[in-house]
C-alpha cells in the first residue's frame, strides 16, 4: 500500500461559481501505437474516438450464470444490508449497489485481475492499475430509477483526487440490457471536453449523491448542446456482454419501469501513474470503498 500525495496542479476546475468548459489536456488511449493487448487496433481507435467499447460477449454464458448467483447471494445476505457499502433503493429500500465487491467476494475479486478484463484496462491506460472503485448493481424492474447525466472523472477529481484523466470503466452485464429497461447511455466524443460544475460540494455529499445526486450536475442547457453535438447511444446486449467507457465519457440512464430486471458488476480502473491526491473540490475525502486509497496494482 502507498500513500497519495497531497497535491498536484488542478487542470480541470469544477464545483466553482459558474460552469467551464475545458479541452482535454490527456490522451484517452495511454499505450503506445502498437501495444500488444487483447484489443484490437480498430476498436482502439473507436475508444479513442468514441469513448467507449462494447464487447458482444465478454464473460461466457456458463460464467453469467456464476457470478449472477454470487450477485444475487450478495443482495440477499441480511448482513450485507446492513453493511455501510451498501446502498438503497430510496422507494423500495432494496439494496441497489454494493461496494468494494472485488474485496467483499472472492469470486468478484478473480473477475476484476481476469486477464479479458484487466488486460484491457492496462493497454487502455498504458500502465498497471489498481481498482479505484468496484460495485454490483442492480435495477429491478417496476420503478428502480436511474442516474442522471454525468461524468465520473468530474466527481473522482473533485472528491477522490484523481489528478488527470487515465480512468477507465467497465461494465458487464448480468442479464439482459434491453432497449427499455434503463441501459447505459452515452453521449459518444463527450469525453473529449472536461465539464466542470457549478455549486460547491457539500460535506458527506456521497451518503446523498450515490443515491441522488445534487452536486456535479451538469445544466440543462449544457447537456442539451453535448447531446446535439455528440447524439446519445444506447447500450444493448445480451448478459455477458460488456461495455468499456472512459472516465469523462457524459452518460446516465433511465429509471426501468419494464418487468425485466437489469444487473451488472461494475469495475473502475485507474493507472499507478495516476493515485489520488487530496479532493480538488470537496472538504473531505469519500471513504476508501468508494474511492480507493490502496494503489497496490492487480496482479
Amino acid at each position: 500500500m502507498t500513500t497519495a500525495p497531497e497535491r498536484t496542479t488542478d487542470l480541470y476546475p469544477t464545483r466553482g461559481a459558474a460552469e467551464v468548459l475545458i479541452e482535454r489536456k490527456d490522451p484517452v488511449v495511454w499505450s503506445e501505437p502498437g501495444a500488444e493487448g487483447p484489443i484490437a487496433a480498430g476498436d482502439l481507435a473507436g475508444f479513442e474516438r468514441d469513448g467507449f467499447l462494447a464487447i458482444d460477449q465478454l464473460i461466457t454464458p456458463d460464467e453469467v450464470g456464476v457470478y449472477h448467483a454470487e450477485l444475487e447471494r450478495l443482495m440477499n445476505d441480511p448482513a450485507m444490508r446492513e453493511d455501510e457499502r451498501s446502498i438503497v433503493e430510496p422507494r423500495t429500500r432494496e439494496i441497489r449497489s454494493l461496494f468494494e465487491v472485488h474485496r467483499i467476494s472472492e469470486l468478484f475479486g478473480r473477475l476484476a485481475a481476469d486477464p479479458r478484463v484487466v488486460g484491457r484496462a492496462r493497454q487502455i491506460l498504458g500502465s498497471d492499475v489498481y481498482v479505484h472503485q468496484s460495485r454490483i448493481n442492480v435495477k429491478p424492474g417496476f420503478g428502480a430509477t436511474g442516474f442522471y447525466w454525468h461524468s465520473d472523472f468530474e466527481t473522482w477529481h473533485a472528491e477522490d483526487g484523481l489528478p488527470n484523466m487515465r480512468t477507465v470503466s467497465v461494465s458487464i452485464a448480468l442479464t439482459k440490457n434491453h432497449d427499455t429497461n434503463g441501459g447505459l447511455m452515452i453521449m459518444p466524443g463527450s469525453h473529449k471536453t472536461f465539464l466542470g460544475c457549478a455549486g460547491a460540494t457539500p460535506k458527506d455529499n456521497y451518503k446523498r449523491s450515490l443515491q441522488m445526486q445534487d452536486a456535479g450536475i451538469p445544466s440543462d442547457g449544457t447537456l442539451t448542446h453535448f447531446a446535439s453535438d455528440h447524439g446519445i447511444r444506447l447500450f444493448t446486449g445480451e448478459a455477458g456482454s460488456a461495455t468499456w467507457f472512459d472516465c469523462n465519457a457524459m452518460h446516465g440512464s433511465g429509471d426501468n419501469i419494464t418487468p425485466y430486471p437489469r444487473s451488472n458488476v461494475f469495475i473502475v480502473f485507474n493507472s499507478v501513474e495516476n493515485t489520488a491526491v487530496e479532493p480538488f473540490a470537496a472538504p473531505v475525502r469519500r471513504p476508501e470503498f468508494i474511492g480507493a486509497r490502496d494503489f497496490t496494482p492487480v496482479k
